[in-house]
């Protein structure tokens, strides 16, 4: 059942802690998921500086998904999007040919409060790492519920459980949150070649190991797969279609390094267009 346990990789960006479990040097990608970043949590105070926010930055090739546990977020793109995500709802951003965004703590400025949350980055396929890009928003009453003994759950893209879930993606792949008491199962989707669970918090067990915050468990392709939790958890399971390998640089993602360097070239030169309502900074290319 079990291939492979990743731990996470605490890392500041400068005013709080995340997480790193993807990519890692065991392994590089779960089928199409490429990035999996785990935010805070982290207490905010009121009227913390604005540096502690996302500044505009670029993406192409891929599509990045924002859930949160706790907290808000507010996205503005060069889509012209602006919105505001809180706890159980979807955004999903896709880069495509290229895109800039910023996220903000506009709420936790004004009021102070919490942030938890995930950030997943998925790899679009060959064809269409040069599509348009488009940005789109989904409450958590548009995310198929999951239910069972002890356990609920939404299935925030893709198809598992014999749902699918509204948001668009461009290949097959699940991903889902479960929220366990004490004692309850989780079940993995099969059918998928290559699929993970990831602990958000608490501890889950797996043929008589147990498994903690921070630890993602790459799975076996095949047979169904129980995880129970030890004490309250919250799990998010992920996985799909491999793409076949992708190249990082930076915010960038790409089956070409070419495409990459070019991209690069366009962000140091300013050809690449700020987000509307958020255009008077930028965070600069990292230069090596």
């Amino acid at each position: 059942m079990l291939d492979l346990v990743i731990e996470q990789k605490r890392r500041s960006i400068g005013s709080f802690e995340v997480g790193r479990v993807l990519p890692s040097v065991g392994r590089r990608m779960v089928g199409p998921f490429v990035f999996f970043d785990h935010m805070g949590p982290v207490d905010f105070a009121a009227g913390i500086p604005r540096s502690v926010d996302v500044r505009p930055h670029p993406h192409i090739g891929l599509s990045t998904v924002t859930y949160l546990f706790d907290g808000d977020i507010m996205h503005r793109d060069s889509v012209g999007s602006e919105q505001e995500i809180h706890p159980g709802e979807v955004n999903w951003m896709t880069a495509g040919r290229g895109i800039t965004h910023s996220e903000r703590f506009e709420r936790a400025r004004r009021e102070g409060g919490r942030l938890h949350g995930i950030q997943a980055w998925v790899a679009l396929p060959a064809a269409d790492e040069e599509t348009a890009p488009t940005f789109n928003h989904h409450g958590a009453e548009d995310l198929p519920l999951l239910e069972g003994a002890g356990a609920k759950g939404s299935l925030i893209a893709g198809t598992a459980y014999g749902l699918r879930a509204d948001v668009e993606t461009h290949s097959p792949l699940f991903y889902a949150h479960w929220n366990l008491d004490d004692g309850a199962i989780a079940e993995v989707p099969t059918g998928d070649p290559e699929r993970a669970a990831y602990v958000a918090s608490g501890a889950i067990e797996l043929e008589g190991e147990t498994y903690r915050t921070g630890q993602m468990l790459v799975l076996k392709p095949g047979g169904a797969v129980a995880l129970k939790a030890v004490g309250p958890a919250v799990l998010m399971l992920l996985g799909g279609e491999p793409l076949g390998p992708r190249f990082i640089d930076w915010n960038f993602v790409s089956s070409s390094k070419e495409r990459i360097e070019q991209a690069k070239a366009d962000w140091r030169a300013g050809r690449m267009k700020l987000p509307d309502l958020d255009n008077q900074e930028f965070v600069p290319l990292p230069e090596r």
